[in-house]
C-alpha cells in the first residue's frame, strides 16, 4: 500500500475510533455516518469497550449486514449482554441472520431456556443445520464446522462442478475449496475454485482434484486449527466417524480458535483464568474470581517453603547473611523456570516437541540452565563478596548454577508430563514450577552452604 493511501486509511480509523469513543459518552453526533464506513475491527473493538446500554445504541445504528458481521466477531459473553439489551424481535432476526456454526456458539453462551426458544423460532432448515452443529462436543472442530457448503460428485466434470458452485454459492459460506465426494458422501478429494475456472469444462474432476487435507468433527479445536494453519489452507473438509463430509473448517475460524487458545494459555501461565469479556467490560468480581483460585494454590504451596526455612533455621542463625540472598535465589530460579516452561508450552502446543523427545529436552534444558546459572554467577560474585565475604559469595554462585539448572529442567519437563497425563500444560506449569523452585532451591542453597561453610 502506498504511503498516502496508508495515511488516509489510518486517518479514517482514527476518526471512527474518536466517534465511537464519543458515543460511549452519549454523543451520537455523526456516529451513523462513521459506522457505515468504518473498518469493522475498529467497530468491534469499540463496541466491546462500551457500557451495555451505549453498546446497544451504537449497534442499532449499524447496517444490517455489518451488524451481523460485527456480532459474529464479538466475544460470546459480550454477545449475550447485547442480546439481553436488544428487543425480542431484533434478537430473533439477528440470530436468524447468523451462520449455523456462529449461531450455535452464540446459543451456547445464553440462558438454556432462551437458547431453546430462539432455536425453536428459526426456519426449519436453519434449525436443523444449527442442531447438527450443536450435536458436536464443545471445543471440538465440529462446533466450528459450517454445514453451508457446496460439494460435487467424483464422476462430474470441471464444467459440471463449476455450475454446481454457481447454483449453490448463495447458500454456501465459502466456495474457494470444493470437496469432491463419492456415492456415500465420503471425501475423495478437493478442488479449488481457481482450478475449476482455469480448467477445460470437459475435463473430469479426477484429473484436477488433489488429495484432501481433512480433520474429524471430534478432533480438538486446536488440533484442527493447527492443521489449517500448517497447510496454509483456506478451508478443510470436516468428517464424521464414518469418514463422511459434515462441513468445512474455514481459515478465519481456525485463526479465531488459535487466538482463543493463545489467550487461554497466556492467562493460565500467568496464574489466572482467561477473561470471558474484554478487560474494560469485565467486572471487579470477575477479575477476582479469575485470579483467586491460583493464589490460594500458591499460598498452600508456599507452606513447603516455610517448612524448609524452619528446618534450616540453625544454619541461618549461624550465618545471617545467607538470608539476604534468599529472595534473589528463589526469584532467579522462578524466572528461569518460567522462561523454560513458556518455551515448552508453545513447542508442545504446535507439536514441535513430543513426549518421545523427553531425553533430548532434558539434556538441552539442563545445559541451558547450567550456562545461564554460570553467567549469572559471574555477574553476582563481586556484589555478593562486597556485601558478605568470599565464602558466602561462593555459596551464592554455586547455588545459582544448580538452581538455574534445576529450574530450567523442571520448566522443560513439567509441560511434557502434563500433556502426557492429558492435562493442559498451561494449567499446571505455573504453580508446580513455583513450588518446585522455591522448595528445592532453598534445600540446594542450605546444603551447599553447609558443605562450603562447614555448618
Amino acid at each position: 500500500m502506498r504511503r498516502a493511501d496508508r495515511r488516509r486509511q489510518e486517518a479514517g480509523l482514527d476518526r471512527a475510533a474518536r466517534a465511537l469513543q464519543r458515543a460511549r459518552s452519549g454523543d451520537l453526533t455523526g456516529l451513523r455516518a462513521i459506522l457505515h464506513g468504518a473498518d469493522l475491527p475498529v467497530v468491534v473493538d469499540e463496541l466491546e469497550r462500551m457500557a451495555p446500554a451505549q453498546r446497544t445504541t451504537a449497534f442499532r445504528l449499524l447496517p444490517r449486514a455489518s451488524g451481523v458481521r460485527a456480532f459474529q466477531m464479538l466475544a460470546p459473553a459480550v454477545q449475550a449482554d447485547l442480546l439481553g439489551e436488544l428487543g425480542s424481535r431484533d434478537v430473533s432476526r439477528l440470530i436468524a441472520d447468523l451462520d449455523p456454526d456462529d449461531r450455535a456458539r452464540t446459543l451456547d453462551g445464553l440462558d438454556p431456556d432462551l437458547a431453546r426458544r430462539l432455536l425453536a423460532g428459526l426456519p426449519e432448515d436453519e434449525r436443523i443445520k444449527t442442531q447438527e452443529v450443536l450435536a458436536h462436543e464443545p471445543e471440538t472442530v465440529g462446533r466450528w464446522a459450517t454445514p453451508e457448503l457446496v460439494s460435487v460428485p467424483e464422476d462430474a466434470t470441471a464444467g459440471e462442478a463449476l455450475r454446481a458452485v454457481q447454483e449453490g454459492i448463495g447458500a454456501a459460506e465459502t466456495v474457494y475449496v470444493v470437496p469432491v465426494v463419492d456415492a456415500e458422501h465420503r471425501v475423495v478429494g478437493v478442488v479449488s475454485l481457481r482450478r475449476l475456472l482455469a480448467t477445460d469444462p470437459e475435463v473430469p474432476l479426477s484429473g484436477v482434484m488433489r488429495e484432501p487435507i481433512s480433520v474429524y468433527a471430534s478432533d480438538d479445536q486446536e488440533i484442527g486449527a493447527n492443521v489449517v494453519r500448517d497447510h496454509g489452507a483456506l478451508a478443510v473438509p470436516v468428517l464424521d466417524d464414518q469418514h463422511r463430509l459434515v462441513g468445512l473448517f474455514t481459515v478465519d475460524d481456525a485463526m479465531r480458535v488459535l487466538q482463543l487458545e493463545e489467550d487461554e494459555d497466556s492467562a493460565r501461565t500467568a496464574g489466572t483464568s482467561r477473561l470471558a469479556k474484554p478487560y474494560l467490560s469485565t467486572s471487579v468480581a470477575s477479575l477476582v474470581r479469575s485470579r483467586i483460585a491460583w493464589l490460594l494454590i500458591l499460598i498452600v504451596a508456599a507452606t513447603l517453603t516455610v517448612n524448609v526455612l524452619d528446618y534450616f533455621e540453625a544454619s541461618l542463625e549461624q550465618v545471617v547473611a545467607l538470608a539476604l540472598f534468599i529472595p534473589l535465589l528463589i526469584g532467579t530460579g522462578g524466572n528461569v523456570g518460567a522462561q523454560a516452561a513458556s518455551t515448552m508450552i508453545r513447542a508442545v502446543a504446535v507439536d514441535d516437541v513430543r513426549f518421545a523427545d523427553l531425553p533430548r529436552v532434558l539434556t538441552k534444558e539442563l545445559a541451558t540452565g547450567v550456562a545461564l546459572g554460570a553467567a549469572l554467577a559471574i555477574v553476582a560474585y563481586v556484589p555478593a563478596w562486597f556485601f558478605t565475604d568470599g565464602q558466602v559469595a561462593l555459596v551464592i554462585c554455586l547455588s545459582l548454577v544448580v538452581v538455574c539448572a534445576l529450574a530450567a529442567t523442571a520448566g522443560g519437563l513439567i509441560p511434557l508430563l502434563a500433556r502426557r497425563a492429558g492435562v493442559d500444560p498451561a494449567v499446571v506449569s505455573a504453580p508446580f514450577i513455583t513450588t518446585f523452585v522455591d522448595a528445592t532451591g532453598l534445600v540446594v542453597y542450605f546444603l551447599i552452604a553447609g558443605a562450603v561453610l562447614g555448618l
